[in-house]
């Protein structure tokens, strides 16, 4: 059986609303390229039927993909304890003199430019468990950086 996959409340509403949305919009759209394709003659030379038919395949494999992932989700993050750094939430930090500000997040909705990132980051796994005040060393490919812990929430 396949591990769960943790994740905020936020973060499996926002795959819920993408495989609803692939599920109405995107198969249709595609069935709908498939078939204008199939109007521009030959199938074995025909490059629009083909790309049609690998977006298809595509879409379906996301649709699996998210189905799975919903059915593993693991909601974490409610009802914390903000006084130490956990998964789900928000940090303000000040590493080496520049100021950031992330929130912890499961690896399905990590994303850097939007402050999102991952339980298994390096940055993370040294926060974790830490409070407001901790100063913690961070592995980076250039040996490391110093970060201040200056908020939760």
């Amino acid at each position: 059986m396949p591990n769960n996959t943790v994740i905020t409340k936020e973060g499996l509403e926002k795959l819920k609303k993408e495989l609803e949305d692939l599920k109405l919009r995107g198969r249709k759209e595609v069935i709908d390229r498939i078939r204008t394709a199939k109007e521009f003659g030959d199938l074995s030379e025909n490059a629009e039927y083909e790309d049609a038919k690998n977006q298809q395949s595509f879409i379906e494999g996301r649709i699996q993909e998210l189905e799975e992932t919903i059915k593993r989700a693991k909601i974490v993050g409610d009802n914390r304890d903000i006084s130490k750094v956990d998964f789900g939430d928000t940090i303000e930090i000040n590493c080496d003199g520049d100021k950031s500000t992330y929130t912890i997040v499961g690896t399905t909705e990590s994303n850097p430019h939007e402050g999102k990132i991952s339980i298994e980051s390096p940055i993370a796994k040294a926060l974790m468990g830490k409070k407001v005040g901790d100063v913690v060393d961070v592995p980076t490919p250039d040996g490391g950086m110093k970060c201040e812990i200056l908020k939760i929430s």
